[in-house]
This record gives C-alpha cells, sequence and structure tokens, in this order.
C-alpha cells in the first residue's frame, strides 16, 4: 500500500474539480504537459495536483522496481487525497492508469482527458520477439527518441500490465471523457483512440485527432487543445 506523503508532488490550491496529472511510461511531473497545464490551472484559479509515481523523477525507489500495479496504488492512494471529485488527465501510459481508477472508482472522477493514451500497451506495444525475451532475459531495452538513454521494460512491469487490460471489454465509466491523440503518433497507434471511446460506457465521449501530432503532443498548439479538452470536460462535469 502507497504512503501518499513519501510520493514527490506539487498541489495548486483552487475550485474544484481537482485536476490530477498521470505522467507517461518512464515520465515524471515535470514534464511539458504537466506543467503547461499548472500554469493554466493558477491562473484560472483551479485546483491542480502532477506528482511522480515511486521510482520515477523526484520519488524514492529504483524505475525497475515497480510495476503498472504499483502505480496504480499510487494513483489511488494520492486521489484519496484529493477532496472532492477529480479530473484525471492521462498521457500515454497515464492514459491507461486513468481508465483503470474510472472502472474501479467512478464516484470519485468527474472527467477524464487521455493524451495519446495507452491502455493494455503491454500486450499490443511489444513484438513475439521481445515478449520471449522478457520471460528468457528478464527485460527488455529499446532505443528511447525522448532520452540518451534506452528505455527498459521489466517482465514485471510487462506480467503486471498483462493482469490489468482494460480494453478486453466494457469500461464502466459514465462521466465525460475526451481523447487527445496524434495521428502521426509513432507509439501509440491512433486507432487505439476510438476503440477507447468505444469500450466506455459513457455517451459523451470525443476523440479528437491530430493529423500531424505525434506521440508527446507537446508543441504551444497542442497544449492549447489538451487544455481544452480539460475545460470542456470540466464544463460538463
Amino acid at each position: 500500500m502507497t504512503d501518499s506523503h513519501l510520493l514527490a508532488h506539487h498541489r495548486t490550491a483552487g475550485t474544484g474539480p481537482t485536476i490530477v496529472f498521470l505522467p507517461g511510461y518512464a515520465s515524471d511531473m515535470n514534464g511539458t504537459k504537466a506543467v503547461a497545464l499548472e500554469v493554466w490551472a493558477k491562473a484560472a484559479g483551479r485546483a491542480y495536483l502532477r506528482f511522480d509515481y515511486r521510482g520515477c523523477g523526484e520519488s524514492p525507489g529504483a524505475f525497475e522496481a515497480f510495476t503498472l500495479a504499483d502505480w496504480y496504488a499510487d494513483v489511488l492512494a494520492m486521489l484519496d487525497t484529493v477532496e472532492g471529485p477529480a479530473v484525471l488527465v492521462g498521457s500515454s501510459m497515464g492514459g491507461w492508469l486513468m481508465l483503470l481508477v474510472a472502472r474501479e472508482r467512478p464516484d470519485k472522477v468527474a472527467g477524464l482527458v487521455g493524451i495519446a493514451a495507452a491502455p493494455d500497451f503491454t500486450d499490443w506495444g511489444f513484438t513475439a520477439e521481445q515478449k520471449r525475451a522478457f520471460a528468457e532475459q528478464g527485460r527488455v531495452l529499446e532505443a528511447s527518441p525522448y532520452a540518451d538513454q534506452p528505455t527498459v521494460t521489466t517482465h514485471g512491469f510487462w506480467a503486471a500490465g498483462e493482469r490489468f487490460h482494460v480494453l478486453d471489454g466494457p469500461i464502466g465509466y459514465g462521466g465525460p471523457v475526451r481523447l487527445v491523440q496524434g495521428q502521426a503518433d509513432r507509439d501509440v497507434p491512433w486507432e487505439l483512440a476510438p476503440r477507447i471511446a468505444t469500450a466506455l460506457r459513457s455517451a459523451d465521449v470525443q476523440t479528437w485527432l491530430v493529423k500531424d501530432g505525434d506521440h508527446r503532443l507537446s508543441r504551444e498548439c497542442d497544449i492549447a487543445l489538451i487544455i481544452g479538452a480539460v475545460e470542456d470536460v470540466l464544463a460538463r462535469s
């Protein structure tokens, strides 16, 4: 069980629902989108929370020691510190975590904004050869376009991810959802966004496609679109 006091975080006071940013895999709370949303939230007088999962960024622990299950527990622990409902903004793997949380605690979640959401990527994001390597070598290394060091994925993370699929059936969440997805994304196929929309029980789901948008969606125009998605969800929550 996660002690939320141990997780590095930045909390902005303001009116609710609280906007909670969930970073992607091997990312942290100091990314462009997380900080840009904080700047907007402060200017708008909105409550906002960004934090680092265990083993990531400024939070304690070794990255390879944790899995999706641990980071899911971290999100739930931080959500318990939020007074009232929250709007979850999930980037890449954070989009997977937000769907897990919405399914588990729908009454606590006022709305969802996915940014290149990547649920179930342990299933579709690795080749058959890489999946064999998890069992034989315990980890997979991949060159990263976002960092000098390769990205490592452990067998433990992959195995945990396989236990937490959300697209195998309907996702029982009925609140407003906006899914922002770049069609030039080399990491997450853009066709996944409509699939997520179909799986969600909610009728208030919109998929916003950015034809020239990449996986990061960190350009000024992308940030403006993401802020617009958050504002839209807040207006309907």
